[in-house]
């Protein structure tokens, strides 16, 4: 699997400082009122809901918070009104960036971005331009200790997964995005805990980046735009962003 699970980029964010970690609950927070506002604030009958709430606990948010969030959402007719927006563009030696926003200004959103992909030898594109190099899938990641492979392999196919791979200490379960709830559920139930479950865009094909500017430059824009509260998710098709990290 060449290491492209993100499973590096997720143990770095479990390790992030308290402050990171802070950022990581607001932009689920903005995921959850979001989903409330959409499909109403029982999970029983709002999968995507229930989705974000499993995405918040595999990254530690307190119950507490997750009930507080769904209730303000559900009770507060001012509430913050965000829009999903995904902005597409080209990193240095034109390594294909898409970037998931959550945003209540379009400007100001729109304008970060764009300084972004400026900023470090890439350019934001219009919509489509690199979105076309992605395919959209369920991506469940379980650590491998204690599980047996051919189970749990043998369980996720007949969930009905489209593909099982394995990369360093991890099973990677994929998924058709519309299958996914129902899978997560499914393995949920039958007792295998996630490191990450969430709908992901894949690249068809990766590009590695020689030059030491260009690595540099490419982690600089990843990081800038992690942490900007604005931003829900970065994907991109860069082959060696693993070593860099």
């Amino acid at each position: 699997m060449s290491g492209h699970s993100k499973w590096s980029t997720i143990k770095r964010k479990k390790e992030k400082t308290d402050n990171q970690r802070a950022k990581i609950f607001t932009k689920i927070g903005r995921e959850i009122a979001v989903a409330v506002r959409e499909g109403g604030p029982d999970p029983a009958s709002n999968s995507k809901l229930k989705d974000v709430i499993s995405k918040a606990k595999a990254n530690n948010v307190p119950n507490d918070n997750i009930e507080r969030i769904i209730k303000k959402a559900a009770g507060d007719g001012n509430a913050d009104n965000y829009e999903e927006i995904v902005y597409e563009g080209y990193g240095p030696s034109g390594i294909a960036v898409i970037v998931e926003t959550l945003t209540d200004n379009r400007n100001r959103t729109a304008g970060e971005m764009r300084h972004y992909f400026d900023k470090y030898g890439g350019n934001m594109g219009q919509s489509g331009c690199v979105s076309f190099m992605f395919s959209r899938q369920g991506v469940i990641v379980i650590e491998k200790e204690d599980v047996d492979e051919e189970k749990l392999m043998e369980d996720a196919l007949e969930a009905g997964a489209i593909d099982f791979l394995t990369d360093d200490g991890v099973f990677d379960v994929r998924t058709e995005p519309a299958d996914f709830s129902a899978i997560r559920e499914d393995l949920e139930h039958k007792g295998y805990t996630f490191l990450s479950a969430e709908i992901e865009y894949v690249p068809s094909t990766y590009t590695a980046l020689t030059s030491e500017d260009d690595i540099k430059n490419m982690s600089k824009m990843l990081e800038m735009f992690e942490d900007n509260d604005d931003v829900q998710a970065v994907w991109h098709n860069w082959e060696n962003a693993d070593d860099a990290e």
